[in-house]
């Protein structure tokens, strides 16, 4: 997805300083973060955590590459599988993945690179391939609209319960929860329809696999929410890296931690408790405290970290900020 060329201008600036405020991930969950190694995938815009195969991660790239998946190995950041998608027509932006039950395999055809004017978007879905090997799979199409016209959009979810899919519109100002129906039809069109607000300039989100919550993410932070079978609750803010390009978000398999993605070459996965999770509420950070990359918990890389990001906050904000004025005038 194209971004505009000021933020683009702000995260580059800050690219270099990234390795000086990185925090050590977390590791309750046994994933400690991992790089995508392969040369194909260059805009790795989506990530979801395969339960049928534990420690391996589907992700995807942007507009451009074709019908393609990806199963990387958390371990080793390596490729084991490439699959191509049949039975369906040519791609436009791919922005999303998730698991579904059964072991169905959605992906979000569901962004806009024109701004929201294409009159529908396209989701697919397909069985996850119980080998991991290169191979083609036959998806099923769906044809998506939305009931207030057309938008962009870079978040989608499946209700690992009810199996119904789940759409967040992308707005810089704050965007919606899109339902769709019950069950998708492949043969008409799925009307999805703004159900609830979401305070955030989302680029993915993911539901945690016992369905109780939702995190959302954007290019600066994310917001977690109560799931309640769609009907969302804030319940706070999440512990975000920051990343050139913030992309990507998944839980782990057994929901304790979250993991969270960037675009480009050798792009970094990164690992952070999940809301609630045990090793979350036991954490300096949980109870207020700052700790930095060495782990000592005061000064020196601690005290870094923490200006940085205030730094990199005021720049955002100021940002932002001229540009909503901007707007009004």
């Amino acid at each position: 997805m194209r971004r505009p060329f000021a933020v683009l201008a702000v995260l580059a600036a800050l690219a270099g300083s990234l390795t000086a405020v990185s925090v050590t991930p977390a590791s309750a969950g046994g994933d400690n973060g991992f790089t995508i190694k392969d040369p194909r995938v260059t805009e790795s815009s989506g990530l979801a955590a395969s339960r049928l195969h534990p420690g391996v991660y589907w992700t995807h790239n942007d507009s451009g590459d074709g019908p393609y998946l990806y199963a990387v190995d958390g371990r080793t950041g390596e490729t084991v599988a490439r699959v191509t998608l049949s039975g369906i027509g040519s791609p436009r932006d791919v922005e999303a993945i998730s698991i579904g039950p059964d072991d169905q395999i959605w992906v979000g055809d569901i962004g806009d690179n024109l701004g929201g004017t294409w009159p529908y978007v396209w989701i697919y879905r397909l069985p996850e391939p119980k080998t991991l090997k290169d191979q083609t799979v036959r998806a099923t199409q769906y044809v998506v609209t939305y009931e207030d016209g057309p938008r962009n959009a870079e978040s989608m979810v499946v209700d690992p319960k009810t199996g119904r899919v789940y759409i967040i519109d992308k707005d810089e100002d704050g965007g919606h929860l899109y339902q769709g129906p019950a069950t998708l039809s492949p043969t008409g069109r799925n009307v999805f329809r703004p159900i609830a607000p979401v305070d955030l300039w989302a680029t993915d989100a993911a539901l945690s696999p016992d369905g109780r919550q939702l995190a959302v993410r954007g290019y600066f932070g994310g917001v977690w929410y109560d799931w309640n079978g769609g009907r969302i609750k804030r319940g706070g803010r999440l512990d975000v890296p920051l990343q050139r390009q913030g992309e990507s978000v998944t839980y782990s398999v057994d929901g304790t931690e979250l993991l969270f993605g960037s675009e480009g070459e050798d792009s970094p996965v990164e690992v952070r408790d999940a809301p609630g999770s045990v090793s979350s509420s036991k954490s300096p950070s949980a109870s207020g405290g700052s700790q930095g990359a060495g782990g000592n918990g005061a000064g020196g890389a601690g005290e870094f970290k923490v200006g940085g990001l205030i730094a990199v906050a005021a720049v955002v904000a100021a940002f932002f900020g001229l540009r909503r004025r901007a707007r009004r005038t």
